[in-house]
């Protein structure tokens, strides 16, 4: 698994009336600031293709799947969401691409910080820049 990146299993509250999942105390390492979500993606569609330069993130399938391709200008891995108790913890500095989006599917997303336009970086060789490659 590539540095700077983590599943996270999200403790889970086991009830015959459905499952609850809690994200509290010490799970992520930072204090949640913003919290978004994606929907409705069509699965020829990716979101993503972006690296923060400070800005950490956990993201979450609520719902369906897909998959996270994880670049840190070295080396690439895929990682399937498809659990709403597991999550993938992003640090900075790793460019994130998000697609095969299920019929259905909700990512969630608690970031560490607003959105900060500055704190992106969104072309793939001005990241590899930043790499030193």
């Amino acid at each position: 698994m590539l540095n700077n990146i983590q599943l996270i299993e999200i403790p889970k509250i086991a009830d015959p009336r459905g499952n609850l999942a809690v994200i509290e105390k010490d799970i992520l390492p930072y204090a949640v600031k913003r919290v978004y979500y994606l929907y409705d993606v069509p699965s020829d569609a990716y979101r993503g293709g972006h690296a923060h330069k400070d800005q950490q993130e956990f993201l979450i399938a609520l719902s369906g799947s897909f998959e996270v391709v994880l670049d840190d200008g070295s080396s690439k891995e895929r990682v399937m969401l498809n659990k709403p108790n597991k999550g993938l913890l992003i640090g900075t500095g790793i460019w994130r691409e998000l697609e095969n989006f299920s019929s259905g599917a909700v990512c969630l997303v608690l970031a560490s910080d607003v959105y900060m336009e500055s704190d992106y970086i969104r072309e793939y060789a001005e990241f590899l820049l930043t790499k030193g490659t």
